[in-house]
């Protein structure tokens, strides 16, 4: 039997691209990157894990913030090279910048707009 990491279509850096996206409303909460450690950690602890390419290292969603992501479900796009994760976000803020979500900003008359309230100051979560 294959092992699903080896189903997984991994770039030439041995990463693939993981979207989170709230399993009760369906908003897409940011998109981070899986080697093959973080996504297997993410299958047995049951809690999203990724791995930090500017740090080089894994990182478990909310390790620092306390704002985990527990899975619900895991898919794979048509090409296997694309984890989409249901997840229950824990705090109701997944943004380092104290957001609900990372895609806060429109587009608008040419230029970024924010649109999506802080919900809690970035400094109050990264202490």
């Amino acid at each position: 039997m294959t092992c699903y990491l080896d189903q997984i279509a991994w770039n030439s850096d041995g990463l693939v691209p993981a979207i989170a996206q709230d399993a009760a409303t369906g908003l897409i909460l940011m998109v981070a990157w899986m080697n093959r450690e973080a996504l297997t950690l993410t299958v047995d602890e049951n809690r999203a894990v990724y791995w930090s390419r500017s740090r080089q290292k894994l990182w478990r969603k909310g390790e620092e913030s306390g704002n985990v992501q527990r899975l619900k479900e895991l898919r794979v796009d048509c090409d296997n090279d694309v984890i989409l994760m249901q997840v229950d976000q824990i705090g109701g803020i997944a943004c380092h910048t104290g957001r609900a979500s990372c895609f806060y900003s429109v587009l608008e008359d040419g230029q970024w707009q924010a649109v999506d309230s802080v919900l809690k100051d970035p400094k109050e979560l990264y202490q």
